[in-house]
């Protein structure tokens, strides 16, 4: 494999974990809406940000471990195709769960092609 080839598999799925940790942290701002208090705001806040985190630790994981974090981003995908019914619609399985499946493939060919590239 290509050193080029083997580099765009390492980055690819770092910047596509970023920007969809970043993507779905815009939908925790609706929280502010309403009319409830300061604190109980910030509590909604915080539940719409579960996901986001859950995100972020699998690619904190795969940063290092790319199998693993790969297996990991990919469990997320179908944790929010069911949990999130995604299924049901293409347009948002495209945009919720496809992202996360890619990035968990990514991270693990990018494994196999850095063990490729070092023989």
């Amino acid at each position: 494999m290509t050193h080029r080839l083997s580099a765009i598999l390492t980055w690819f799925p770092r910047v596509l974990g970023i920007l969809f940790a970043v993507f779905i942290s815009v939908f925790a701002l609706d929280s502010f809406e309403g009319h409830a208090s300061l604190l109980e705001k910030l509590g909604h806040l915080l539940m719409h940000l579960i996901p986001t985190a859950l995100v972020v630790g699998a690619l904190i994981v795969a940063w290092r471990y790319r199998i693993i974090g790969g297996l990991i981003f990919m469990v997320l995908g179908m944790a929010f195709t069911i949990h999130f019914g995604t299924w049901k619609e293409s347009g948002l399985f495209l945009m919720f769960s496809v992202p996360l499946f890619v990035a968990g493939l990514c991270f693990v060919f990018s494994r196999y092609s850095q063990l490729s590239t070092t023989k």
